[in-house]
Formats: C-alpha cells, structure tokens, sequence
C-alpha cells in the first residue's frame, strides 16, 4: 500500500470517528479492515498506528488549527475538511518522516477529492497559516 492509500484510508477512518463514540472506535477499525478485503493486518498497521497517534494528540491539533484558521471555529467546518486538516497538522507537527511541503499537497489532493470546489484552497490556506507560526 503506498502513502497515499494509507493517508486515504486514515482520512475514512477519522472521518468516521466523529460519527462514533471513541469506546467504538476499535470496533469501527476492526470492521473497515474487514469490509476492505484488499489488505492483512502487517499492510493496515501503519494505518492504526498513524490512527492512534492522530486520535492521541487531536486536542493540540484542534488548538494549532483553531488558531490557523482565524475565524473559522471548528465545529464550523466541513467534516471532511476538519479531517484533512488534522492529518495534515498531525504530519507536519509530530512526524518528521513527511516533509511539510508532502502533508500540505497531499492535504490539497485529499480536499480536491473528498470536499468541496473551495475546501482545496480552503485547506491549503490554513496550512500556509500552520507552516509560518
């Protein structure tokens, strides 16, 4: 599985958290690597690890995001966007294997392909706001 897929799966996952209380969140996970058919549990472990560490630290992400986005609160925000944001903000803050300029771009293709006609430019704006501060 490249990169890009695990990032894709990991955004369908946190996708789905919000939508779920936390206590079913392994029970979630479980049942999309089974629905997914396409992957063992040596290829999904990236994916959960990658998970686990971006569920570990969401209240410092949503505090770097809430002040990025000045004036956007977050429960404002698209789902998907606020998604793509936290995975983004997760990579460029605490995984130093992902240079920013990867995380940010990635973000942009996840929001061209997950949000709406704005979200990309929308996306891209507020990493731009992380990535100076």
């Amino acid at each position: 599985m490249t990169k890009r897929e695990e990032r894709e799966h990991l955004f369908k996952l946190l996708f789905c958290k919000d939508f779920h209380d936390m206590a079913e969140l392994q029970e979630q996970v479980d049942l999309y690597q089974t629905q997914q058919e396409l992957f063992n549990e040596e290829e999904f472990a990236p994916v959960r690890k990658k998970l686990d560490a971006v569920v570990k630290e969401e209240g410092s992400i949503d505090m770097i995001l809430s002040d990025a986005a000045s004036g956007w609160r977050l429960n404002r925000m698209g789902k998907a966007e606020l998604t793509i944001l936290r995975i983004a903000v997760y990579e460029i803050r605490y995984d130093e294997e992902v240079p920013d300029k990867v995380a940010i771009n990635e973000a942009v293709e996840l929001a061209k392909k997950y949000g709406s006609d704005a979200s990309s430019g929308f996306v891209n704006g507020v990493l731009a706001k992380v990535i100076g501060k």
